[in-house]
């Protein structure tokens, strides 16, 4: 039996040098003869507990207590009964004599004592975390007794260690034993090492050693007594020193006093059973306690009770210990979002709770499950995580952003939701500055054009004014090609007031990326014509942004006159700008409520887009209306229809795209094209020879002729305007000298409002023309049929 015992024990190793792990410094205390240590894994570094016990030879009592509760912790599994990781026993040798010693690990826990010091709770505090504690214990009481039918036999202070996550756990298996009420027959004692129970912690029938009332008792009899002593050393604050201390019931809570007296009955059999303990709803039912509880058979609720319980549960945390929020119920919150378990709205209270953390130990304890929430296809999920992308953003590394982040983030940009988009949109700010250069150029700014001319008018506001924000972390020759169209050919054309106040904020806070040629060739042009908008605000802009930039132009004049170089203009002129650009709409579900925004510094004081949002707070919702022009006004339409100045990287598709808000928004050659054409543009000729290849195979009639024409001649003119002209976006249109320009224009409005009319067939005509008049491809048919004709009538003659 001894040996069997042995091999159990040495099971998981043969030697001191065989354990895997590490021996660290020990606790000032632990349970009987123990020793408790700290300790940890050589595979990985991470935290255990190792307990020793030695010996003077291998038939010591105590070594026989040992190895029972060695084989007892290994089988004995319940969620708050210590967890068994690994056990060895190691004979050395000295001189003559041997010393024996058996080391078993666990999970990392510290003697309940040392953590109740620690804490340092009071009042109302410490009660709820004793109660949290005590329906623990008692819940692993509970299944020893009525579950296993097996007697702890010394349950106290002692026996009870905590995790770093603040559970109570039970150990100190050496005493335990099964409950043998039922055999009549036996009359030793029931419990083999009852001797190693200190007699304070003995009912009078175990100090009497009366097993025959014993076994005649309920199996909770003894333990039940046990969590009396335990009540009693944690409400008094020191530990029992004998007997006739428990009826000392000054520090018992007057809720609990009751089952305290119960469970300290001097009959056995009217003892309480540690399972109807746990039914003590007034003691037990306070908000730590049903916080746990709630958390720890979460899958049991249903949805709206989850809903309920995680938008209470913010607040809820403020009035708990702070250390048992962090150390308990964080990981609680954490690992249900992580697996799936916990509504959106957790991610509120897992965000508030994880801002109480250091920013070390944020990294290591909450960004890990945000990153994998990320991936998660729930959409509440993905919106609550962008909604809070600014409390936890800076706290990741350009890494994680760029490849784990960032390719979940991105599909937001496309989704049907315009809620969805925008707030994609505007996690941008955020995420951006920790992207790569090549996510940024090949990723986000093709994702940037799309959202340029998006149906939602505040998106493609917002889009302008990330562009703006995000500008310095482009690189100078993605700058280059893509903010001055960005901002001119689309954001200054746009339909709606605030989005083209929002290019000339953009042009004023990007002011130091542009030199002196792009200031007077492409960008100015662009704002003058702005100065006669038919909306205030954006006139008032326009004014202070030509100031602005004509203010630039006159201070590297008057350098260059000076001898001094002035290739930038923005740098001299203009100081860095002090802020990021306010978003200028509010959110798409609070159309017209404008956001608060930060201010724009600049020189010249340009206005924020917040301004221009207070300003049209009536036109957020939907585009502003078109304004007839009058010998005061241009319309936009006059805006619309004018050519894009021409620019040196005209070739990179962005000089392409006239305007874009009021096409199709869902065709590619609306995009920025940042990467360089393969196919160079087309001639004259191979223009006329492809237009051609598309026309109807049937003829159409002379009035539809005409009306396609005017598209060819149209083509050739708009590139005519901008190889030869650099005025041609804003130049006055040349006096119409035929009627041909009407029908032009006619049938372009004809085209925007019918997208399929480039290649529908031509209407019918209500007249038949005669066959002899048919030409081409038409008339050749005819011959056929006459000569089929002739035939008949001459053989029905003979």
């Amino acid at each position: 039996m001894f040996k069997f015992l042995k091999g159990v024990v040495a099971g998981s190793g043969t030697g001191l040098k065989d354990l895997p792990y590490n021996i660290g410094d020990p606790y000032p205390s632990a349970w009987g003869s123990w020793s408790h240590f700290r300790g940890t894994s050589k595979d990985d570094g991470s935290p255990v507990s190792i307990f020793a016990l030695s010996g003077n030879n291998a038939q010591d009592g105590h070594l026989a207590a040992g190895r029972n509760g060695v084989k007892r912790l290994r089988t004995v599994r319940h969620p708050n009964i210590l967890s068994f990781l690994h056990s060895t026993e190691v004979e050395t040798h000295d001189g003559s004599t041997s010393k024996v010693t058996i080391y078993i690990v666990t999970e990392p826990v510290m003697p309940l004592s040392d953590k109740i010091k620690e804490l340092g709770l009071k009042a109302t505090q410490r009660d709820e975390y004793f109660a949290l504690g005590l329906h623990q214990i008692g819940k692993a009481v509970s299944f020893l007794n009525n579950d296993c039918k097996l007697v702890h036999g010394n349950v106290c202070l002692a026996s009870v260690v905590v995790t770093p996550t603040l559970d109570w756990k039970l150990h100190a298996f050496d005493v335990l034993s099964e409950f043998d009420g039922s055999n009549e027959s036996a009359s030793g004692p029931m419990l083999p090492y009852e001797w190693l129970v200190g007699t304070q912690y003995k009912p009078m029938e175990m100090v009497k050693s009366d097993w025959v009332a014993i076994r005649k008792s309920p199996p909770w009899a003894i333990d039940s007594w046990g969590l009396g002593c335990l009540i009693y050393e944690l409400f008094s604050g020191s530990k029992l020193g004998k007997t006739e201390e428990l009826r000392n019931t000054v520090g018992i809570p007057k809720s609990l006093l009751p089952d305290y007296q119960r469970l300290l009955s001097s009959m056995p059999s009217r003892r309480l059973n540690t399972s109807k303990l746990l039914e003590n709803g007034e003691y037990f039912q306070n908000k730590l306690v049903d916080t746990i509880h709630f958390m720890d058979i979460l899958n049991l609720k249903d949805s709206v009770e989850k809903d309920t319980f995680f938008r209470k549960l913010p607040n809820v945390a403020e009035q708990l210990p702070r250390e048992i929020v962090l150390k308990k119920l964080l990981p609680l919150l954490a690992s249900s979002l992580e697996f799936g378990s916990a509504a959106a709205p957790a991610l509120t209270a897992l965000l508030k709770m994880g801002s109480w953390l250091s920013t070390e130990d944020f990294s290591v304890k909450v960004l890990p499950t945000i990153v994998k929430l990320f991936a998660s296809n729930d959409r509440a999920i993905r919106v609550s995580l962008l909604q809070h992308v600014d409390q936890f953003g800076e706290s990741m590394s350009g890494q994680i952003v760029d490849e784990q982040v960032y390719p979940h983030v991105a599909t937001g940009f496309a989704d049907t939701s315009a809620f969805l988009r925008e707030l994609t949109l505007k996690s941008m700010l955020v995420l951006a500055p920790k992207l790569s250069q090549r996510t940024l150029s090949g990723s986000l700014l093709k994702y940037l054009s799309k959202l340029q001319v998006d149906e939602e008018p505040a998106i493609r506001t917002n889009t302008t004014i990330l562009l703006g924000n995000i500008a310095t972390y482009l690189n100078e020759g993605t700058r280059k090609r893509v903010l001055i169209n960005a901002f001119t050919v689309r954001a200054l054309r746009d339909t709606f007031p605030p989005a083209r106040g929002a290019g000339i904020v953009a042009l004023c806070a990007t002011s130091t990326t542009y030199d002196d040629t792009e200031i007077a060739t492409r960008i100015l042009p662009n704002i003058v014509v702005l100065t006669i908008d038919q909306d205030s605000d954006v006139r008032s802009k326009a004014f202070q942004a030509v100031e602005q930039f004509l203010q630039i132009l006159k201070q590297n004049y008057e350098k260059t006159n000076n001898g001094e170089t002035g290739a930038s203009g923005g740098a001299s002129a203009i100081p860095e700008t002090a802020g990021l650009i306010g978003w200028a709409m509010s959110s798409l579900t609070l159309k017209g409520k404008p956001l608060e925004q930060a201010p724009l510094a600049s020189s010249s004081s340009a206005p924020s887009l917040a301004a221009a949002a207070a300003s049209n707070v009536a036109t957020t919702a939907t585009e502003a209306p078109s304004v007839k022009a009058s010998h005061h006004t241009r319309s936009n339409s006059d805006f619309t229809d004018q050519p894009a100045p021409p620019s040196p990287t005209s070739t990179d598709g962005w000089g392409d795209a006239e305007n874009g808000i009021s096409e199709g928004h869902e065709s590619d050659k609306d995009g920025w094209d940042l990467e360089p054409l393969d196919e160079p543009i087309a001639s004259p000729a191979l223009a006329n020879i492809q237009a051609a290849q598309k026309r109807p195979v049937s003829q159409s009639s002379r009035p539809a002729a005409t009306s396609s024409r005017p598209k060819i001649s149209a083509a050739k003119a708009a590139v005519k305007t901008e190889d030869d002209d650099l005025w041609g976006s804003i130049a006055a249109p040349p006096p119409a000298t035929t009627s041909r320009p009407l029908n032009l224009k006619k049938t372009v409005q004809s085209d925007d409002e019918d997208p399929w009319a480039a290649i529908a067939a031509p209407p019918p005509t209500t007249r038949a023309k005669p066959l002899s008049s048919g030409r081409g491809r038409g008339a050749k048919p005819a011959a056929p049929r006459l000569g089929a004709q002739r035939i008949n009538r001459t053989s029905s003659g003979m």
